[in-house]
């Protein structure tokens, strides 16, 4: 699906290095955003005692977290404008990746089939922002290790990779903006 897939723009990285902060200032900006599906699945996944969480059963939260991106996407590709996401599908890949586990057919063409702009955003790990909470209990190795998988897993999907500066929230979405050719 390449219809429109320039405006869609994917913000990617390990955890803690400040994506969420950002799709957050773009959308107090007025730009149309796609929240992480993983903080999602992880709410409704504890509020109802399941099994699709990340330190129980990390290929059912992968297949979560793909439903939910595809819907995501799909709500995305109809706005006719710029779309910020906060992790794309191929991030699913990535952690499958990461966590030792095969990527399933149906993820490898997910991926493949549903494509964003060409150009990925990539925040790098960042200790001086870096914290833990209820959803993230990753700690700052596992964040390393996340931002090189995905620093691999987009490149391989066809991707090319800019780095975030770790600057202040606002130079980094003027940065964006200003390589997007975009507004503020």
């Amino acid at each position: 699906m390449t219809e429109g897939r320039d405006r869609l723009i994917v913000l990617t990285g390990g955890p803690g290095s400040g994506k969420t902060t950002l799709i957050e200032a773009l959308a107090k900006r007025g730009h149309a955003v796609q929240p992480e599906a993983g903080r999602a699945v992880i709410r409704d996944q504890q509020a109802k005692g399941g099994e699709g969480l990340p330190w129980k059963n990390r290929a059912l939260f992968a297949e979560l977290m793909l439903a939910a991106d595809l819907r995501g996407y799909d709500e995305a590709r109809g706005q006719g404008k710029l779309v910020f996401f906060d992790r794309g599908l191929p991030d699913i890949a990535g952690y499958l990746t990461l966590c030792g586990l095969q990527v399933p057919p149906h993820v490898e063409a997910a991926v493949e089939r549903f494509r964003y702009r060409g150009t990925v955003f990539i925040a790098p790990p960042w200790p001086a922002i870096f914290g833990q909470d209820a959803e993230r209990k990753q700690d700052f190795a596992e964040a390393v290790r996340t931002y090189e998988a995905m620093a691999r897993t987009y490149p391989h999907y066809g991707y090319d990779l800019v780095e975030l500066p770790r600057e202040s929230v606002e130079i980094r979405v003027g940065f964006i903006l200003e390589r997007l050719g975009a507004a503020s």
